[in-house]
């Protein structure tokens, strides 16, 4: 995630002190993407002010810890670029306007954090509480009337388009992962309890001493369902955060 703010700041110093004229040219519009094709992912990066930048920033940091925590650094940054290119893909709707900004990217990171942690409270503006999973419905909501109706200068349609390629990237993340896989092949039939067995034995060896505090309570989270269920009541999500930790 450091990379990801030093990034953002980079290139606004750049594009804002050094090269004001830069901004133009790595601002993403629709219509001119065959002529200019780095501006899919250029975009991004660029701002309008330091205002925007900051804000943008403010929700990255907020968000962005557990879920680089949850998914690993690589697949974090891929979380971030591929929101950023939904956002992107559907601003089309509105092909002759051009759009800068982490905003696509940063939702993208907003819904993953809402998917895991659906139930953690958000105070906006410091004050009002609201959980996660509402905050993502309220804003799709927002978005929706922002960019049917064209209110404000703001891309609507690239926030919708991240938290769209958001919820895809992750449901082919988890489909597809190394744990998924495993929980397929050791899970559903009873012939997968000398799997499970194995698997227990390797997850025990976890020391959540050696975790960060927000990995740790998730392990004890994961822990206690165990004890109770057994490994029938982990999810895939769960058997991927003990492999993933397993195997260090």
């Amino acid at each position: 995630m450091l990379f990801l703010l030093l990034a953002n700041g980079a290139v606004f110093l750049l594009t804002s002190q050094m090269m004001p004229a830069l901004e133009h040219a790595l601002a993403f519009q629709p219509l001119a993407l065959l002529a200019r094709p780095w501006t899919i992912i250029t975009y991004m990066f660029v701002h309008a002010g330091f205002g925007h930048l900051f804000w943008n920033m403010v929700v990255l940091y907020f968000f962005g810890p557990r879920v680089e925590l949850r998914l690993g650094g690589s697949r974090f940054i891929g979380l971030y670029l591929v929101s950023g290119l939904a956002g992107a893909l559907l601003s089309f709707i509105d092909p002759a306007v051009a759009i800068i900004g982490a905003s696509g990217a940063v939702f993208g990171v907003e819904l993953a954090f809402a998917r895991y942690w659906p139930r953690d409270r958000i105070l906006i503006w410091g004050v009002l509480p609201i959980e996660a999973w509402l905050l993502v419905v309220l804003m799709t909501g927002v978005s929706l009337f922002g960019g049917i109706g064209r209110v404000g200068n703001v891309a609507h349609w690239a926030h919708l388009g991240g938290f769209a390629g958001a919820a895809l990237y992750l449901a082919l993340m988890e489909r597809f992962s190394p744990a998924r896989r495993f929980q397929q092949r050791v899970a559903p039939a009873k012939s997968g309890r000398i799997g499970d067995r194995a698997a227990l034995e390797r997850w025990s060896r976890i020391r959540g001493d050696d975790l960060h505090e927000v990995n740790r309570t998730e392990l004890e989270r994961i822990q206690r369902v165990l004890s109770e269920q057994g490994p029938g009541g982990l999810t895939a999500d769960d058997r991927a955060f003990l492999e993933r930790f397993s195997t260090r």
